[in-house]
């Protein structure tokens, strides 16, 4: 695995050996960002089952400013600030070691790329989309990157946020949603 793009582009990345995270692969990866950019003039963005960390670096890669990992598995963690330590600019990196559910009630910044990526897709994405909305802490121009199993089916409309682009690669499926 690497950085497909940006400053960081080529870049080796670490992963967690196992089935406790699903590394997201170069080829989805790169979809992705062409799905949503492929660049970005700044912003922040937030990783709430960050895994390795692949994604948010990827994301700053293109150009955000500030990425915010949350991963509650310690092992992860581990492969996360190692992952981080590449890009030499741990500046742009904070690392929240709890659950998505603890963070989400403390939050007190906004976002402008959301990354969703949780072991239990639907139920987890559509009641995490819910209280970032319900807290306020999506920007008018939020885009929200949901990756699950092929079979998981999202809704059109999450509150405020509705679907606009949707594309399977594999056996993973990209959802995005945005205001």
């Amino acid at each position: 695995m690497r950085v497909v793009s940006g400053n960081y582009g080529g870049r080796p990345l670490k992963t967690l050996a196992g089935k406790t995270t699903r590394p997201t692969t170069d080829k989805v990866k790169g979809a992705i960002f062409n799905m949503i950019g492929p660049y970005f003039e700044g912003g922040r963005v937030l990783d709430l089952f960050a895994g390795s960390g692949s994604l948010a670096i990827e994301a700053i890669s293109r150009g955000m400013d500030h990425a915010i990992l949350v991963e509650k598995d310690r092992a992860a963690q581990q492969v996360i600030l190692e992952n981080i330590k590449m890009t030499k600019e741990p500046e742009k990196f904070q690392l929240l070691k709890m659950s998505a559910e603890r963070v989400l009630s403390n939050l007190s910044e906004t976002f402008d790329l959301v990354l969703l990526d949780p072991p239990y897709a639907k139920e987890q994405i559509i009641e995490n989309l819910e209280l970032l909305q319900e807290k306020k802490r999506l920007t008018e121009n939020v885009i929200v990157v949901c990756e699950t199993d092929k079979e998981v089916e999202l809704p059109d409309q999450i509150g405020k946020l509705e679907l606009t682009r949707q594309k399977t690669y594999g056996i993973s499926k990209i959802s995005i949603y945005e205001f």
